[in-house]
Protein backbone atom coordinates (compact mmCIF):
# COMPACT_ATOMS: atom_id res chain seq x y z
CA UNK A 1 0.00 0.00 0.00
CA UNK A 2 1.03 3.59 -1.28
CA UNK A 3 2.20 5.86 2.34
CA UNK A 4 -0.74 8.49 0.87
CA UNK A 5 -3.21 5.41 1.24
CA UNK A 6 -1.87 4.55 4.13
CA UNK A 7 -2.00 7.85 6.09
CA UNK A 8 -5.16 8.70 3.97
CA UNK A 9 -3.13 11.65 3.02
CA UNK A 10 -5.55 14.75 2.09
CA UNK A 11 -3.68 17.45 0.13
CA UNK A 12 -5.73 20.80 -0.84
CA UNK A 13 -4.52 23.37 -3.28
CA UNK A 14 -1.35 23.03 -5.08
CA UNK A 15 0.50 26.27 -4.82
CA UNK A 16 1.97 28.36 -1.76
CA UNK A 17 4.08 27.09 0.98
CA UNK A 18 3.27 24.03 2.40
CA UNK A 19 1.66 23.53 5.42
CA UNK A 20 0.89 19.99 7.50
CA UNK A 21 -1.29 19.55 10.14
CA UNK A 22 -0.97 16.32 12.63
CA UNK A 23 -3.76 15.49 14.92
CA UNK A 24 -3.73 14.69 18.94
CA UNK A 25 -4.50 11.29 21.03
CA UNK A 26 -7.89 9.66 19.61
CA UNK A 27 -8.75 12.18 16.89
CA UNK A 28 -7.99 12.51 12.84
CA UNK A 29 -7.26 14.83 10.14
CA UNK A 30 -11.21 16.07 10.52
CA UNK A 31 -10.21 17.95 13.98
CA UNK A 32 -8.64 20.55 11.65
CA UNK A 33 -11.20 21.38 9.41
CA UNK A 34 -12.52 24.80 11.25
CA UNK A 35 -8.73 25.95 10.69
CA UNK A 36 -8.37 25.40 6.80
CA UNK A 37 -10.35 27.78 5.50
CA UNK A 38 -7.82 30.43 7.60
CA UNK A 39 -5.27 28.91 4.83
CA UNK A 40 -6.51 27.61 2.30
CA UNK A 41 -6.46 30.60 0.22
CA UNK A 42 -2.60 31.22 0.37
CA UNK A 43 -1.27 28.14 1.19
CA UNK A 44 -0.80 23.97 0.31
CA UNK A 45 -2.19 22.33 2.97
CA UNK A 46 -1.10 18.24 3.90
CA UNK A 47 -3.85 16.22 6.31
CA UNK A 48 -3.28 13.10 7.46
CA UNK A 49 -4.20 10.45 10.11
CA UNK A 50 -1.47 8.72 11.98
CA UNK A 51 -1.06 5.14 11.38
CA UNK A 52 -4.25 3.89 13.89
CA UNK A 53 -6.76 6.91 13.56
CA UNK A 54 -9.15 7.71 11.65
CA UNK A 55 -9.01 6.61 7.76
CA UNK A 56 -5.98 5.19 8.04
CA UNK A 57 -4.74 1.20 6.81
CA UNK A 58 -5.30 -0.45 10.65
CA UNK A 59 -3.28 -3.11 8.93
CA UNK A 60 -0.26 -1.24 8.43
CA UNK A 61 -0.14 -0.93 12.35
CA UNK A 62 2.08 -3.05 14.38
CA UNK A 63 2.94 -3.08 18.56
CA UNK A 64 6.40 -2.90 17.23
CA UNK A 65 6.77 -0.36 14.53
CA UNK A 66 4.61 1.80 16.86
CA UNK A 67 6.33 1.14 19.84
CA UNK A 68 7.80 4.48 20.46
CA UNK A 69 6.48 7.68 18.85
CA UNK A 70 9.43 6.98 16.18
CA UNK A 71 7.19 4.90 14.46
CA UNK A 72 5.06 8.16 13.43
CA UNK A 73 8.12 10.40 13.34
CA UNK A 74 9.12 7.78 10.06
CA UNK A 75 5.80 7.60 8.57
CA UNK A 76 5.63 11.73 8.45
CA UNK A 77 9.33 11.77 6.54
CA UNK A 78 7.60 9.24 4.51
CA UNK A 79 4.59 10.99 3.51
CA UNK A 80 6.73 14.61 2.60
CA UNK A 81 9.18 12.63 0.60
CA UNK A 82 6.39 11.23 -0.90
CA UNK A 83 4.37 13.96 -2.06
CA UNK A 84 8.07 15.65 -2.70
CA UNK A 85 7.03 18.71 -0.73
CA UNK A 86 9.87 20.74 1.50
CA UNK A 87 10.89 22.37 3.76
CA UNK A 88 7.02 22.47 5.24
CA UNK A 89 5.17 24.00 8.17
CA UNK A 90 4.37 21.44 10.46
CA UNK A 91 1.43 22.04 12.97
CA UNK A 92 1.73 19.75 15.60
CA UNK A 93 -1.47 19.21 18.46
CA UNK A 94 -0.91 17.26 21.61
CA UNK A 95 1.52 14.12 20.98
CA UNK A 96 2.16 14.98 17.52
CA UNK A 97 4.03 18.49 18.74
CA UNK A 98 6.43 16.04 20.01
CA UNK A 99 6.59 13.66 16.69
CA UNK A 100 7.02 17.29 14.87
CA UNK A 101 9.95 17.35 17.54
CA UNK A 102 11.24 14.05 16.63
CA UNK A 103 10.72 14.34 12.59
CA UNK A 104 12.57 17.48 12.69
CA UNK A 105 15.90 15.97 14.46
CA UNK A 106 15.32 12.95 12.17
CA UNK A 107 14.88 15.17 8.92
CA UNK A 108 15.50 18.98 9.28
CA UNK A 109 15.52 19.84 5.74
CA UNK A 110 12.08 18.64 5.34
CA UNK A 111 10.86 21.25 7.63
CA UNK A 112 11.15 25.42 7.75
CA UNK A 113 9.09 26.10 10.80
CA UNK A 114 7.40 24.00 13.86
CA UNK A 115 4.19 24.53 15.45
CA UNK A 116 3.19 22.98 18.79
CA UNK A 117 -0.42 23.62 19.84
CA UNK A 118 -0.52 22.30 23.72
CA UNK A 119 2.86 20.11 23.70
CA UNK A 120 4.51 18.12 26.49
CA UNK A 121 7.41 16.27 26.32
CA UNK A 122 7.05 14.07 29.35
CA UNK A 123 3.38 14.13 31.00
CA UNK A 124 4.51 12.23 34.44
CA UNK A 125 6.69 14.80 37.46
CA UNK A 126 10.24 14.23 37.64
CA UNK A 127 12.16 16.01 40.42
CA UNK A 128 11.72 19.65 39.60
CA UNK A 129 9.97 19.15 36.51
CA UNK A 130 6.02 19.39 36.77
CA UNK A 131 4.48 17.45 33.92
CA UNK A 132 1.12 17.84 35.48
CA UNK A 133 0.72 13.88 36.39
CA UNK A 134 2.67 11.93 38.99
CA UNK A 135 3.32 8.04 38.07
CA UNK A 136 0.04 6.91 39.99
CA UNK A 137 -2.01 9.58 38.16
CA UNK A 138 -0.60 7.75 34.85
CA UNK A 139 -1.16 4.15 35.71
CA UNK A 140 -4.70 5.07 37.17
CA UNK A 141 -5.43 6.83 33.60
CA UNK A 142 -3.94 4.24 31.82
CA UNK A 143 -5.77 1.21 33.87
CA UNK A 144 -9.57 2.47 33.30
CA UNK A 145 -8.46 2.92 29.66
CA UNK A 146 -7.03 -0.82 29.82
CA UNK A 147 -10.48 -2.27 31.55
CA UNK A 148 -12.98 0.07 30.17
CA UNK A 149 -12.50 1.95 26.63
CA UNK A 150 -16.33 3.66 26.37
CA UNK A 151 -16.23 4.50 30.06
CA UNK A 152 -12.80 5.86 29.58
CA UNK A 153 -13.89 7.87 26.64
CA UNK A 154 -16.85 9.33 27.75
CA UNK A 155 -15.35 10.47 31.29
CA UNK A 156 -12.27 11.77 30.20
CA UNK A 157 -12.76 13.41 26.42
CA UNK A 158 -15.11 16.38 28.20
CA UNK A 159 -12.59 16.91 30.63
CA UNK A 160 -9.69 17.58 28.07
CA UNK A 161 -11.85 19.47 25.75
CA UNK A 162 -12.85 21.97 28.52
CA UNK A 163 -15.46 24.58 27.81
CA UNK A 164 -18.28 22.65 29.66
CA UNK A 165 -20.36 25.82 28.42
CA UNK A 166 -20.05 24.28 24.72
CA UNK A 167 -20.99 20.40 25.72
CA UNK A 168 -21.08 19.62 22.03
CA UNK A 169 -17.20 19.90 21.58
CA UNK A 170 -16.99 17.55 24.03
CA UNK A 171 -19.15 15.28 22.58
CA UNK A 172 -17.52 15.71 19.35
CA UNK A 173 -14.22 14.26 21.08
CA UNK A 174 -15.75 11.53 22.94
CA UNK A 175 -17.11 10.28 19.55
CA UNK A 176 -13.75 10.97 18.41
CA UNK A 177 -12.47 8.65 20.92
CA UNK A 178 -15.03 5.95 20.83
CA UNK A 179 -14.21 5.46 17.23
CA UNK A 180 -10.95 4.78 17.54
CA UNK A 181 -9.36 0.91 17.76
CA UNK A 182 -9.62 -0.03 21.66
CA UNK A 183 -6.65 -2.09 21.28
CA UNK A 184 -4.67 0.44 19.30
CA UNK A 185 -6.05 3.19 21.82
CA UNK A 186 -4.48 1.46 24.29
CA UNK A 187 -1.12 1.62 23.06
CA UNK A 188 -1.01 4.67 22.16
CA UNK A 189 -1.90 6.18 25.13
CA UNK A 190 0.88 4.06 26.82
CA UNK A 191 3.04 5.14 24.46
CA UNK A 192 2.10 8.70 24.87
CA UNK A 193 1.90 9.07 28.48
CA UNK A 194 4.90 7.56 29.17
CA UNK A 195 7.38 9.05 26.53
CA UNK A 196 10.22 11.70 27.94
CA UNK A 197 11.22 13.58 24.88
CA UNK A 198 12.27 16.67 26.87
CA UNK A 199 16.36 15.71 25.77
CA UNK A 200 15.21 16.29 21.98
CA UNK A 201 13.64 20.05 22.24
CA UNK A 202 17.23 21.59 22.47
CA UNK A 203 18.22 19.96 18.90
CA UNK A 204 15.51 22.14 16.90
CA UNK A 205 16.73 23.85 14.39
CA UNK A 206 13.70 25.65 12.74
CA UNK A 207 11.80 28.94 14.05
CA UNK A 208 9.26 27.10 16.53
CA UNK A 209 5.61 28.69 18.14
CA UNK A 210 4.58 27.21 20.95
CA UNK A 211 0.94 27.76 21.02
CA UNK A 212 -1.16 27.03 24.76
CA UNK A 213 -4.25 27.58 26.04
CA UNK A 214 -5.44 28.63 29.71
CA UNK A 215 -6.83 25.67 32.03
CA UNK A 216 -5.09 22.99 30.15
CA UNK A 217 -5.57 19.62 31.93
CA UNK A 218 -3.44 17.55 29.35
CA UNK A 219 -0.49 19.98 29.21
CA UNK A 220 -0.60 23.18 31.86
CA UNK A 221 1.25 26.56 31.20
CA UNK A 222 4.22 25.49 33.10
CA UNK A 223 5.10 22.53 30.47
CA UNK A 224 4.15 24.84 27.72
CA UNK A 225 6.86 27.12 28.79
CA UNK A 226 9.08 24.66 29.57
CA UNK A 227 9.35 23.60 25.82
CA UNK A 228 9.34 27.56 24.88
CA UNK A 229 12.97 27.94 27.11
CA UNK A 230 14.17 24.68 26.02
CA UNK A 231 13.87 25.44 21.93
CA UNK A 232 16.39 28.06 21.47
CA UNK A 233 14.81 30.92 19.85
CA UNK A 234 11.32 29.53 20.12
CA UNK A 235 8.12 31.72 20.67
CA UNK A 236 5.65 31.50 22.94
CA UNK A 237 1.69 32.48 22.72
CA UNK A 238 -0.65 31.93 25.84
CA UNK A 239 -3.82 32.15 23.89
CA UNK A 240 -7.30 33.59 25.31
CA UNK A 241 -8.85 29.87 25.04
CA UNK A 242 -9.65 27.04 27.74
CA UNK A 243 -8.30 23.72 27.28
CA UNK A 244 -6.63 21.54 25.13
CA UNK A 245 -7.89 21.90 21.46
CA UNK A 246 -8.04 25.19 20.71
CA UNK A 247 -8.37 23.86 16.73
CA UNK A 248 -11.44 22.90 17.58
CA UNK A 249 -12.75 25.58 20.38
CA UNK A 250 -10.92 28.85 19.14
CA UNK A 251 -9.92 27.96 15.65
CA UNK A 252 -9.83 31.57 14.21
CA UNK A 253 -7.36 32.77 16.95
CA UNK A 254 -5.44 29.53 17.00
CA UNK A 255 -4.71 30.65 12.61
CA UNK A 256 -4.43 34.28 13.70
CA UNK A 257 -1.35 32.96 15.90
CA UNK A 258 0.24 30.85 13.79
CA UNK A 259 -0.10 33.11 10.76
CA UNK A 260 1.14 35.65 12.47
CA UNK A 261 4.16 33.69 13.52
CA UNK A 262 4.76 32.87 9.61
CA UNK A 263 3.90 36.63 8.41
CA UNK A 264 1.45 35.66 6.52
CA UNK A 265 -0.97 38.68 7.50
CA UNK A 266 -4.19 38.48 9.07
CA UNK A 267 -6.63 35.69 8.59
CA UNK A 268 -9.04 36.31 5.23
CA UNK A 269 -12.19 37.33 5.46
CA UNK A 270 -14.36 33.89 4.85
CA UNK A 271 -16.62 33.89 2.08
CA UNK A 272 -19.92 33.84 4.49
CA UNK A 273 -21.43 31.41 1.40
CA UNK A 274 -19.16 29.12 2.07
CA UNK A 275 -20.40 26.10 3.57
Amino acid sequence: MSVLLRNNVLVIGDTGPVVMFAHGFGCDRNMWRLMVPSFAKDFRIVLFDLVGAGQSDLGAWSPERYATLHGHTRDVVEILRELECGPVVFVGHSVSAMIGVLAVRRAPHLFSHLVLVGPSPRYIDDGDYRGGFGPDDIEELLGFLDSNHMGWSQAMAPQIMGNPERPELGEELTNSFCRTDPDIARHFARVTFTSDNRADLPHVTVPTLVLQCRDDVIAPEAVGRYVHEAIPGSRFVLLDATGHCPNLSAPVETAAAIREFLGAGPVPALDPRAP
